[in-house]
């Protein structure tokens, strides 16, 4: 049985609890998500300790953001430890995206668009011309533009990204929660069905898996429901 294309973020208070969420999820889920809090915790050790003996894809979602000299230099010293992803800003700009592609030819790099936290009054103080569906698809476009291979952005954002950027693009949507979970600190989200009807490729889903009482029994009753949808036709 193929596991669900669900990267479980592991937003774990520890390295032991971390690994364990990850051991439990594994047989269920395609990804782990290892975020910036748990990296500069522990290190690269996370990566091993999460990936464990499994295949799992790890996705480092690090978002990257600083001159290109800078960001091309992270993204070589992470590019050793071989995650499947690793995420920079799309508000760095082209040259920024192009370098971190070029230091990581093994790794997509997946631009974020626009943070799910965000809504158009964020974007208005900010400074970034909004509202937030149009300001995903300009960073989409630019961030494609600069060789990303794939894209963060809402759920709500998906199939509009999808017309803009074509089929061979990865979309990430964090933002994802079972119909019922609370929001907590995201705005614009989405149920993992509707998500996936709008074209993403990879639902990020944290607290409603590792928040629950069993995380491997509720990875395996969200990835269940998952395996029922029929997957969107391809654009032509």
């Amino acid at each position: 049985m193929n596991p669900a294309p669900i990267a479980v973020a592991l937003d774990a208070p520890d390295l032991e609890t971390a690994a364990r969420w990850a051991s439990l999820v594994t047989p269920h889920v395609s990804t782990v998500k290892v975020g910036l809090e748990l990296y500069l915790r522990y290190g690269p050790d996370v990566v091993a300790s999460v990936r464990g003996a499994s295949r799992i894809q790890v996705f480092l979602d690090l978002k990257l953001h600083d001159i290109p000299a800078t960001v091309a230099g992270a993204t070589r010293a992470v590019a050793r430890l071989k995650p499947a992803f690793l995420t920079v800003h799309a508000a760095g700009g082209q040259a920024m995206i192009r370098a971190a592609v070029e230091a990581a030819p093994a790794t997509k790099i997946a631009a974020v668009t626009v943070l799910t936290s965000l809504r158009d009054a964020d974007l208005d103080a900010i400074g970034l011309a909004g509202p937030a569906s149009d300001a995903v698809r300009r960073l989409a476009a630019l961030a494609v533009g600069a060789g990303a291979q794939a894209l963060v952005c809402s759920p709500q954002e998906a199939a509009a990204v999808r017309a803009e950027v074509g089929p061979d693009i990865t979309l990430i949507t964090p933002g994802v929660r079972p119909a019922g979970a609370a929001n907590q600190d995201q705005a614009r989200v989405a149920t993992p069905e509707d998500a996936l009807a709008a074209g993403a490729d990879l639902l990020v889903i944290g607290r409603p898996i590792t928040g629950a009482s069993d995380p491997g029994a509720a990875a395996a009753a969200v990835a269940a429901v998952l395996r029922k949808l029929p997957r969107p036709e391809p654009l032509a």
